[in-house]
């Protein structure tokens, strides 16, 4: 691979870590939002919501005008956006004279950029020559982990030194990654993610491949499968062993993203020697089991370490169908990779969402949900076996054709 394109592989995994800070640095503010601005946390919740709900619209949306005005300048306008709305964070709730509506805006304007940044990331590095794509893909998503655990770790730590009254220096501090990785696009070469004399398959196109559709289920499972426990981790370890919310979000949260990063760049250093199909298969059957151990087991020390084992079976899952995709639909383009990021982040949202209404139906039983959730994996098992039994068939026509 040309020594250029590293620096383009760098700039994406920075443009991932930037990700992690959008959407996990104003969680850790809830409380510090509520005691500022006297504003409910029923209604300070509602920004979590705003932020993903928009990111589904932009995954939707980018189809229309990322290949009319280019990666490049998709990318530039996604860091922008991150970096401007953690400012905006620091302005306008104090300007605005209702301080929700500031950071509400705040939060809309960095969910633009987040949703930019999770279309644009995959295919540019798909795009990059390098020699094991599958590597690559899996490496560049475990940033996101080491982001989550860098964005709590060091938030953390400068509350516990500087306090949480300080924390809109936080925020200009984090907003310096956007920034910087401005001008990292700017420089760096991006290879075309179809060739010149070829062209990228329509939205239409894309749905009417069967296996585009197994692909939508492999993702929407994924998201479905790391969140419905990631987003309760916490609540298991402050419920579960009755520690404070602080310890409960590190030893919670925490060891999901250590795990599930630790597993993403296991693959991204031994991809090519692992079959990345089975490796899927038997992540998702470990996905199961430790649901399994989540909701039944009456002990809250291995409720927790269900919890990590989870982070660990989920960490290939997301990158590995988007690795997958390229074998089956070659040219499938922008619209596919936005479609797959509209299918994943529906189910990061879905998967805690059939959580909460299943426990809230159980009488605020967590663990009945988290089991009735063991369906995600499951399902991601079949499309798994299926997107398999595709790829031999596959591979026989194709021997068939060339005797």
């Amino acid at each position: 691979m040309d020594r250029n394109y590293n620096k383009t592989l760098y700039a994406c995994f920075t443009g991932y870590i930037v990700q992690a800070v959008v959407n996990n640095f104003v969680p850790l503010l809830f409380l510090v939002f509520q005691a500022s601005y006297g504003i409910p946390l029923s209604k300070i919740t509602m920004l979590i919501t705003i932020n993903f709900g928009l990111q589904l619209v932009i995954d939707l949306a980018s189809v229309t005008f990322i290949d009319k005005i280019g990666y490049r300048a998709s990318a530039l306008i996604a860091h922008v956006f991150s970096a401007a709305g953690l400012l905006l964070l620091t302005v306008l709730p104090d300007v605005c004279r209702d301080p929700f509506t500031g950071l509400l805006i705040a939060v809309m304007v960095y969910a633009c950029g987040g949703g930019l940044l999770e279309v644009l990331i995959s295919p540019i590095v798909e795009a990059c020559p390098t020699k094991n794509k599958e590597k690559a893909m899996s490496l560049l998503h475990s940033f996101y982990c080491w982001g989550h655990v860098g964005v709590v770790l060091i938030s953390t730590l400068f509350f516990r030194v500087f306090g949480t009254a300080n924390w809109k220096v936080l925020a200009v501090i984090w907003s310096l990654i956007p920034l910087g990785n401005v001008f990292a696009f700017w420089k760096v070469p991006l290879a075309p993610l179809v060739a010149k004399e070829e062209r990228s398959m329509t939205m239409k196109e894309l749905m009417t491949k069967k296996v585009f559709w197994i692909l939508m289920l492999l993702m929407f499972c994924a998201g479905a499968s790391e969140q419905s426990v990631s987003q309760w981790a916490s609540t298991f370890a402050e419920k579960g062993l009755g520690v404070t919310k602080t310890v409960g979000d590190l030893l919670g949260p925490m060891l999901f993203a250590i795990l599930m990063g630790t597993s993403r760049a296991f693959y991204g250093k031994y991809g090519e020697k692992i079959n990345l199909n089975r490796f899927m298969l038997y992540s998702g059957i470990l996905c199961i089991l430790s649901y399994l151990l989540i909701s039944l087991t009456g002990t809250p020390a291995l409720g927790l370490i269900g919890c990590g084992l989870c982070g660990l079976s989920v960490g290939i899952l997301w990158p590995g169908t988007l690795s997958m995709a390229p074998m089956f639909l070659k040219n499938g383009g922008t619209a596919m990779y936005a479609l797959f990021a509209l299918a994943g982040d529906s189910g990061c949202s879905g998967g805690p969402t059939f959580v909460g209404l299943v426990s809230s139906a159980a009488g605020d039983n967590l663990k009945k949900g988290i089991l009735f959730a063991v369906l995600f994996p499951l399902c991601l098992i079949i499309g798994i076996l299926a997107s398999g039994r595709m790829k031999k068939v596959s591979v026989a026509r194709i021997q068939g054709q060339s005797e």
